[in-house]
């Protein structure tokens, strides 16, 4: 309980060092577009996102950038603004590098038609050098209530190998409350044709802290996911932030599980995911042992980036739509939030950057320091001095001394320097990253970012 107390605070989920609340507006784009052309490495491979904001429907837990309507006359304007937009940042950063990884994501990436997906994937391949081989990661998020049996054959055929389907809860009640019911014969439907298909892996999405959840409800819908078998789980932490987002002001936060029963339902879902032979991969994914997340993490060569955790630590992140964040380099930077202002900036100025950020030579260490501890739950400080040249106990003096309250509470361990995560650790380990933050205020609390329990 004391833990709890002590711990539960608000924090980033580190997608990125540093993080969106530092980007900065007052930064001209044309100086991020030119140190991100001048930072990047042309020889390496690219990772491409395209956001796709409409959804059917509002689920009231989500804190996506989305537009929910049901006209669906909306989405080829849309498009034809991203296609203006792609057009722009293959001339900045495509230079036939081949794309390993692409996302689709959103909102709900199959609100749009067949055709318009034959179409999209057609703009890419013109303007970015897509692979044709299936030995990319061409994943899309879908929801099964908005997924034919047609639409995934479409979505096969034009290259896609990997889906992501957006689950949440199996628990009828907890559905209702957030708004997002979906029978599990639907779920089950997609999942059977995908496999039949031949998608090389599935992902499922969870999501614990929603209403009406307790330990004994999820753990009965673990039950359940883990009969149907999916290669990868992604298990997220609800954050109930309705001042920022306002669907999630319809959700009860009397109805809400206290932070107690979420650490709860988190190290229970770790402990039966382990027994089902699942890998902890951090956080809140897991995988099977010979997916290439588990394989990356036990080479030592996993990331994270705005898509989460990824193989693909060398790719720059070229990133199109609204709201969309890019990586470039050194630079960070994110479009327009507003589907009226994007659209806007992408007619008018031929790009939709609206505020990012030059990395700094202490932002990148830091960063390989936070990407070590998040990514494999261990830190070995003369990686970090040999990568970077630097003596760490001298650089980190201030950091190590506040590692002995984590130390005391059992949340790591040291041998020499050698430090490591504690499995209690784990569950806290945005926390832990907040020591190497050198943008989070000591001793005050933040500001921007959701609770970490």
């Amino acid at each position: 309980m004391d833990l709890i107390k002590r711990y539960d605070l608000s924090g980033p989920r580190y997608t990125s060092y540093p993080t969106a609340v530092q980007f900065d507006p007052a930064l001209s784009p044309e100086s991020l577009i030119t140190q991100g052309q001048a930072s990047a490495d042309k020889s390496a491979p690219l990772s491409l996102y395209v956001h796709i904001p409409f959804c059917a429907h509002v689920c009231y837990y989500c804190a996506c950038n989305k537009v929910i309507t049901r006209n669906r006359d909306r989405a080829q304007p849309y498009l034809e603004t991203v296609y203006r937009e792609m057009k722009q940042l293959s001339q900045w950063y495509s230079d036939d590098r081949i794309v390993d990884q692409l996302h689709w994501g959103g909102g709900t990436p199959t609100f749009i038609s067949d055709q318009q997906m034959h179409e999209l994937m057609s703009a890419l391949r013109s303007q970015f050098n897509l692979r044709d081989d299936d030995k990319g990661d061409y994943s899309i998020e879908i929801d099964p209530r908005e997924a034919s049996p047609e639409t995934l054959e479409v979505l096969r055929k034009t290259g896609f190998n990997r889906i992501s389907l957006g689950v949440q809860d199996l628990d009828p009640k907890v559905q209702s409350a957030v708004n997002r019911v979906q029978p599990l014969e639907q779920t089950q439907a997609v999942l059977d044709k995908s496999r039949q298909l031949g998608f090389s892996s599935i992902n499922m999405d969870l999501i614990y802290g929603l209403p009406h959840q307790t330990e004994q409800s999820f753990d009965a819908t673990l039950d359940v996911v883990i009969g149907m078998n999916p290669d990868r789980l992604s298990v997220f932490n609800y954050a109930h932030l309705p001042d920022r987002f306002r669907s999630q002001k319809h959700i009860n936060s009397d109805e809400l599980p206290s932070p107690e029963t979420k650490l709860a339902i988190l190290q229970n879902t770790i402990d039966k995911l382990l027994d089902a032979g699942y890998v902890y991969i951090g956080m809140d994914h897991f995988a099977k042992p010979d997916d290439s997340l588990a394989l990356a993490q036990a080479a030592g060569q996993l990331h994270r980036n705005f898509q989460g955790y990824t193989t693909h630590a060398e790719c720059d992140l070229v990133a199109m739509g609204v709201s969309a964040i890019s990586q470039i380099g050194r630079v960070y930077y994110q479009n327009e939030h507003d589907l009226a202002a994007y659209t806007q900036a992408v007619t008018q100025q031929q790009h939709a950057i609206k505020r990012g950020v030059c990395l700094t030579d202490d932002d990148l260490i830091r960063g390989a320091v936070i990407n070590q501890l998040i990514c494999h739950f261990e830190l070995n400080p003369a990686a970090i001095e040999k990568r970077f040249n630097l003596n760490f106990d001298q650089y980190f003096a201030a950091e190590l001394a506040e590692l002995a309250q984590f130390e005391d509470d059992g949340l790591i361990q040291r041998q020499g320097r050698h430090i490591s995560v504690t499995p209690s650790g784990r569950l806290l380990i945005r926390r832990i990253c907040m020591a190497f933050d050198a943008y989070i205020p000591k001793q005050q609390p933040t500001r921007g970012y959701s609770r970490i329990i």
